[in-house]
């Protein structure tokens, strides 16, 4: 039986206060969430992504006026973009308040925060009156989710109810910024480009492009699917995916208006524009792995923004491949 909206809210809150665990909605994909106040729930997130431990979670909040729940010391710069970006794919990392739970932050001296842009997750936030800590509701390292059955198709009955909001209108996950030190430092690319949050401050960030865990997807390798993935330049596509094809194996590529001469290599065209690309490149490398590809051939986008980071994220799953038996 189908639930409205509203029924599906109320027994999102409810599961959350029970201590279970709910896929959630947000613009960028489906996080898998738990009560951020509720210790052995945010454990359970860990043990049913397989996720390492010091690997710290994002907590999903309502609006702005609970960053001093979560946080303490925030900055001006920190009201400053949340009046520009929130709701949005920002995730704002501070010092965390006392109260909060190692497991949530990975055992670090800070929180990583956002107010996501879906309607019925802020319902969700706004009637459980917590925080919900949510990493992408798919195993650790793999492809993210960016719709329900994704979820459906990852977790299972791992999960004990999935909030079907549709496809995540963004795509790729949120930009991370920490606001720790006296010059903000991006940590992960997302749709909020570095010029955008200069612009809204005025003034010079910095990049960090990989390192430990100080955020959610810092990892070298991330977001891979099972099939082998090989950045190349858009004009070696053709020679090499037909010499792999040559050699007998299933071979696809993949990227923004992909196309092959060769009747053997599939295609994974992400769109004609960064934004489709976006929209559709979790849900690509998904059907790369539906088709038992082995081989897959990608082609970095060049602009900065959103391009930036489907970048990003195919440099880190051709640096996370494994293979097909």
């Amino acid at each position: 039986m189908s639930l409205s909206d509203a029924e599906a809210v109320a027994h999102a809150v409810d599961v959350l206060r029970r201590g279970g665990l709910v896929a959630i909605p947000t613009e960028t994909v489906y996080g898998l969430g738990a009560d951020a106040h509720d210790e052995q729930a945010v454990r359970r997130i860990f043990a049913v992504k397989g996720r390492p431990p010091d690997h710290p979670l994002i907590v999903h909040i309502a609006s702005v006026s609970e960053l001093a729940t979560w946080a303490m010391d925030v900055p001006d710069t920190a009201h400053t973009l949340a009046a520009r970006f929130w709701p949005g794919p920002l995730t704002l990392v501070l010092w965390r308040e006392t109260h909060v739970h190692d497991v949530v932050t990975g055992g670090l001296d800070t929180i990583a925060l956002r107010v996501p842009n879906h309607p019925l997750t802020l319902e969700v936030l706004r009637a459980l009156g917590s925080g919900v800590a949510a990493p992408s509701a798919n195993r650790f390292g793999r492809v993210s989710p960016t719709d329900a059955a994704h979820v459906r198709e990852d977790l299972g009955d791992e999960v004990d109810f999935v909030l079907d909001g549709g496809p995540c209108s963004v795509g790729v996950e949120s930009t991370i910024l920490d606001l720790t030190s006296a010059t903000p430092v991006l940590l992960r690319l997302g749709a909020i480009t570095a010029e955008a949050i200069e612009g809204a401050l005025g003034a010079p960030i910095e990049r960090v492009a990989a390192g430990p865990s100080r955020a959610p997807g810092m990892l070298r390798a991330h977001y891979a699917p099972s099939a082998r993935v090989t950045v190349c330049a858009a004009t070696d596509l053709h020679r090499v995916s037909s010499e792999a094809a040559d050699r007998g194996m299933r071979v696809g590529v993949l990227a923004i208006g992909a196309r092959s001469d060769d009747s053997r290599v599939r295609t994974y065209d992400l769109g004609s524009d960064e934004h489709d690309a976006a929209r559709s490149l979790y849900a690509s490398l998904r059907a790369v792995d539906a088709d038992r590809v082995q081989e897959l051939y990608v082609v970095l986008p060049e602009g900065l923004g959103v391009e930036a980071a489907i970048a990003d994220r195919l440099r880190r799953a051709a640096a996370a491949f494994s293979p097909l038996p």
